[in-house]
């Protein structure tokens, strides 16, 4: 495993809320870019996932993303605890005080550093949940840089009814006493379960439950499926780096800036890259009636829709790991 690195970006202008006086991109290499520099993919993380766990879900000798074959960049977004985040910026940006950022935000951010890295073009970006917003993200505001695009599991602007369901999880955890509007002294950590009894209900599915597939993780019941599983892995996170996750989510939009003017349809029109969109069939968050609208309006984009009783969670299933690899396998190939 490589070691984490850094890429700073001194008085860093947000899109919406000012400057950070510096922003950092924590990120980390796999592979060895070639002399040509046209054999970099970039992977960009999901809410609360990072460098490592892309790592694990989607790299490896066996896998499309094979570090034997490919420069592998996998960035943390902005907010996410490791790139620039309420958890670790120093006052006047700390914890509550932290700014409002956006996917464009975190996507100029890595662009700056795939120049500084002399590549003008990736080969492939691709990424999960909010890593797929962001590749959407990247396919629309830098066009002539990515050469093919696979979000899994996303979509290119925040539904309504997703809306519905993060303004959910944002008000269990604003609403634990202990939060102290974003100045806590200790975790929320009431909010934080519920938090996360909220958010299981959504990232699997109703047959997930139905056919009782929380067996095969050792809970006896969907109760303990939830404590044992669900509630000590967002326990682990700070709540105002979920906050500013959750916010980023909500602002997704590829049409929302100056390029596109809140043109969806023109903003889709713009990307050149070759793309397979890829959503999971019971996915409450980003259903596939939205991704074949997308595909439909990039031009010669696929949809491939997962089947997958799993839901949003489908791409860490490794039973679906060949029908994601194949895709990519296809992009790559160019």
């Amino acid at each position: 495993m490589s070691e984490l690195s850094y890429f700073d970006a001194p008085n860093f202008a947000l899109q919406k809320s000012g400057a950070l006086p510096v922003a950092r991109l924590a990120y980390r290499t796999l592979g060895t870019l070639n002399k040509a520099k046209d054999n970099a993919v970039l992977v960009t993380t999901g809410i609360t996932l990072s460098d490592d766990s892309n790592e694990m879900y989607f790299c490896g000798p066996k896998r499309a993303l094979n570090p034997e074959k490919y420069f592998i960049i996998l960035t943390n977004h902005l907010g996410n605890g490791r790139s620039s985040s309420p958890s670790n910026t120093p006052a006047p940006f700390e914890m509550a005080r932290f700014p409002t950022v956006t996917h464009f935000d975190s996507i100029r951010l890595q662009h700056l550093l795939v120049e500084s890295l002399g590549i003008k073009k990736l080969r492939l970006v691709t990424g999960w949940s909010l890593g797929a917003a962001q590749v959407f993200q990247w396919a629309a505001q830098y066009p002539d840089v990515v050469a093919a695009a696979a979000p899994i599991a996303g979509a290119a602007r925040c539904g309504v009814y997703n809306a519905v369901f993060v303004n959910a999880l944002q008000r269990a955890l604003r609403l634990d006493p202990a939060f102290h509007e974003g100045f806590y002294t200790r975790p929320p950590i009431e909010g934080l379960r519920t938090f996360s009894a909220i958010y299981a209900g959504w990232a699997w599915s109703e047959p997930f439950f139905r056919e009782k597939t929380y067996l095969s993780f050792g809970a006896k019941d969907h109760v303990q499926f939830i404590d044992d599983i669900f509630v000590p892995f967002f326990q682990q996170h700070d709540a105002n780096d979920l906050l500013t996750q959750m916010d980023s989510w909500l602002r997704g939009d590829i049409s929302d800036n100056p390029d596109y003017n809140g043109d969806f349809d023109k903003a889709l029109g713009a990307i050149k890259a070759r793309t397979i969109i890829l959503p999971v069939d019971h996915d409450r968050y980003f259903p596939p009636v939205d991704s074949e609208y997308e595909a439909s309006r990039i031009p010669g984009a696929e949809c491939r829709v997962l089947r997958s009783t799993w839901g949003h969670m489908a791409p860490a299933n490794p039973a679906h790991a060949s029908e994601i690899d194949g895709a990519l396998h296809e992009l790559l190939k160019g």
